[in-house]
């Protein structure tokens, strides 16, 4: 049995990081921790909460550009885009922090004389949250922040790509004032992470991952009455309207299909264009993915970086040979980016053009910087289109017209629905997904919801 993560940075293919896991002794140990320390935590008042975690997050963001470099090498992504994730950490658990007391609040009833009767949400206990290693960051604090607020203690597993980041949070809980046993980090094999799961002090799983992985947390949890969350993968589609401002959507398609090297649950990986703008538009995606700069994610200067291993990225290359043979049409040249070969974890972008739903580059997600592009002639052909998938998280329209962007996205199957942009999670808005892009849901008030439980009081009194 492995007994050690060993963290492969993708920018040179050395060991980055090392760290033993978690026997079965450590997890019976951390579960006792945070049993005990349960009680005081859940006693304290929500503003008490609401201070310490802000303070953990000041001590977050304190530290972007040792955060940044680290991210760089241990997944890839330049280290000067890299700093960006800690903005939006900061966005979101400031926004979830300070809509607690709200959130969390005592739901009242109508006047009823000679009762009092309210609802009160209630900590459902130990939260098991298990994060990926594409956003480290802003996916863990999805959960994390507003599993704390609520009263609940929390165990954070973080892909064995990015374990440096569960350490970041728990140092920055420690300095913040977060009692021991409240929040704590263990790395963990899928074994020790399935045991974790089966442990009856465990009231609820967050995670975000593959759809593979959704099933194994479902079927690690067979059997137990609590409640999960499941973000999961996605196929998100864009649609590019006859009025659409074209060189807006070109741009932020670009950024969508492109940034993070395309390793983004909600990036766009299909785009539909109305054939009046056909021609514009490709072109000028066509343009901004050759202009893209692949190579050292270290450099100032380079826009792409590695995807995480080598072998994430000839599974792109194999969805696109796989394509071209099958009549699609390669518009960027690998031979182009240099470093771009089999083998490599460095893979140039691709735009394929003459694509249809019979290849999997358009229903099987790719997860890296490849998209396709299909002429539409109709926004009926375009909804069904964008529907014909088995994924629904996010899916976008580029238009002029916000009338029509409500009546097409009340029709499309997804769980957010963006006009003139796309691969943002705004913390005000609810983030769920439909068909097998997950259950449950996070951020905004109702993110709340899952990690609370409802317990009514029915109250008569007697003078």
């Amino acid at each position: 049995m492995v007994d050690k993560l060993q963290c492969i940075s993708p920018v040179d293919g050395s060991v980055f990081v090392e760290r033993p896991l978690a026997d079965d002794q450590e997890i019976a140990a951390a579960i006792t921790r945070a049993e005990e320390a349960a009680p005081a935590w859940r006693a304290l008042t929500i503003l008490d909460r609401q201070a310490i975690l802000s303070s953990a997050t000041e001590f977050l963001e304190s530290e972007t550009d040792e955060i940044a470099s680290e991210l760089t090498w241990q997944m890839g992504r330049p280290t000067h885009q890299a700093r960006g994730e800690l903005h939006g950490f900061g966005e979101r658990a400031r926004h979830m922090t300070y809509i607690a007391s709200e959130a969390l609040a005592d739901i009242e009833t109508d006047y009823l004389p000679g009762f009092n009767r309210f609802i009160r949400r209630e900590p459902v206990g130990l939260v098991f949250v298990v994060a990926p290693w594409n956003y480290p960051y802003l996916t863990a604090v999805n959960a994390v922040w507003p599993a704390l607020l609520a009263g609940n203690t929390v165990i954070l597993k973080h892909s064995h790509q990015t374990p440096l980041c569960a350490e970041r949070f728990a140092s920055a809980m420690a300095r913040a004032g977060v009692p021991d046993g409240v929040f704590q980090p263990l790395h963990l094999s899928h074994e020790g992470t399935a045991a974790l799961m089966q442990h009856d002090e465990v009231g609820f799983v967050a995670f975000t991952g593959s759809v593979a992985g959704g099933l194994a947390v479902q079927k690690a949890l067979n059997g137990r009455f609590i409640g999960m969350g499941l973000e999961l993968g996605g196929k998100d589609p864009a649609y590019v309207r006859h009025d659409a401002d074209i060189e807006h959507a070109v741009e932020n398609l670009s950024s969508g299909a492109f940034f993070n090297a395309g390793q983004s649950c909600c990036g766009i990986e299909r785009i539909y264009v109305h054939e009046n703008v056909y021609e514009d538009f490709t072109a000028g995606l066509i343009l901004s993915a050759r202009n893209l700069e692949l190579g050292d994610p270290r450099r100032e200067s380079t826009t792409l970086g590695p995807m995480v291993r080598p072998a994430a990225a000839d599974f792109v290359r194999g969805q696109i040979v796989e394509a071209v043979r099958a009549g699609a049409r390669p518009m960027v040249d690998p031979k182009t980016f240099r470093t771009d070969r089999q083998g490599s974890a460095y893979k140039s972008p691709q735009v394929l053009v003459n694509v249809t739903h019979e290849m999997r580059v358009m229903t099987e997600e790719s997860f890296g910087p490849v998209v396709g592009i299909m002429k539409v002639r109709s926004d009926e052909e375009a909804i069904a289109l964008m529907n014909d998938s088995d994924y629904g998280l996010t899916a976008a329209i580029w238009t002029g017209d916000q009338e029509a962007a409500i009546s097409i996205g009340e029709r499309v199957e997804t769980g957010t629905w963006f006009m003139n942009r796309c691969d943002y999670l705004d913390p005000e808005l609810a983030w769920s997904g439909v068909k097998n892009s997950g259950r449950g849901c996070s951020l905004s008030a109702v993110g709340y919801e899952q990690l609370t439980r409802p317990k009514s009081f029915h109250l008569r009194l007697t003078t």
